[in-house]
């Protein structure tokens, strides 16, 4: 969560952004959050000049103007602008510039896909891929590892991915890869199809069902659901025979655990006692 001068100061840069790209296409807009990420992955290898751009000795005017003398001329002039303003705000810690730069870019991947309404896409593959990844101990063992360079495991992430998913959900999982705000590639994939979902403003629900549910059966759970936190509710369902029957639903800290299976271990606890 960002301190409140932070949010102030990212939500400046993101008002310049919106300015700067009023008219742009969703294609153009794609592009900006490249040239955005493109940054946050400069400041995240360069802690020098991460130190220098939060600097408290140099007032935000001195800030601002370092990074747009770095980048004029290399990216467009909203990316650049937006990116001024950003290094021109208040910053208690050098990360926490890298990680308002890193969600700007992320925003604005986000801005393009919802301009080309292809969000619900995007947070569909999303799932699906971190469901293809974890059901491959090898492949989530390899994409996971941060010694590994992310330009590698991006290729090969790419490569997985190519000609099945939108250009947005290939620049999130980039995002990923890179350890969005720390986290692991796994959470940092959660924490994206969270974030999609919440730009249609939807709540995301977690379901492991014994079988395929049909239509019917994903309508009632979601109506229910919907009802329960008041507003639309995104189901994302893995399907896992294991819990030999009933359904397990996580909707952010919260969790339903109806399966047979959860039951057989509370009988099996009370015999044992």
């Amino acid at each position: 969560m960002m301190a409140t001068v932070n949010r102030e100061s990212y939500a400046a840069a993101a008002e310049k952004l919106t300015a700067g790209t009023g008219t742009a296409t969703a294609a153009q807009i794609a592009t900006t959050a490249d040239e955005i990420m493109s940054v946050a992955r400069l400041l995240r290898g360069e802690p020098r000049l991460r130190r220098a751009l939060t600097d408290p000795s140099r007032s935000g005017a001195e800030r601002g103007e370092l990074l747009r003398s770095l980048l004029t001329g290399k990216l467009s002039e909203a990316a650049v602008e937006a990116l001024t303003v950003l290094a021109s705000g208040r910053w208690s810690a050098p990360n926490e510039l890298l990680d308002a730069t890193e969600r700007l870019g992320i925003d604005t991947a986000l801005a393009a896909a919802g301009k080309a309404d292809r969000l619900a896409d995007i947070e569909d593959e999303l799932f699906r891929f971190g469901q293809v990844v974890s059901g491959s101990p090898e492949l989530a063992v390899t994409l996971g590892d941060p010694t590994v360079p992310a330009d590698r495991r991006a290729k090969l992430a790419e490569d997985l991915l190519k000609g099945k998913a939108q250009t947005g959900t290939l620049q999130l999982v980039r995002v990923a890869l890179e350890g969005f705000g720390g986290r692991s590639f796994e959470t940092s994939l959660t924490k994206l199809v969270e974030l999609t979902a919440a730009k249609r403003d939807r709540e995301v629900a977690y379901v492991t069902s014994a079988k395929v549910l049909d239509d019917a059966e994903e309508q009632r759970l979601a109506a229910k659901l919907s009802d329960i936190y008041g507003r639309q509710v995104s189901l994302k369902v893995d399907v896992d025979p294991s819990i030999l029957g009933g359904l397990s639903v996580r909707v952010g800290s919260d969790l339903y655990d109806g399966t047979i299976l959860r039951r057989l271990h509370e009988a099996r606890q009370a015999f044992a006692k």
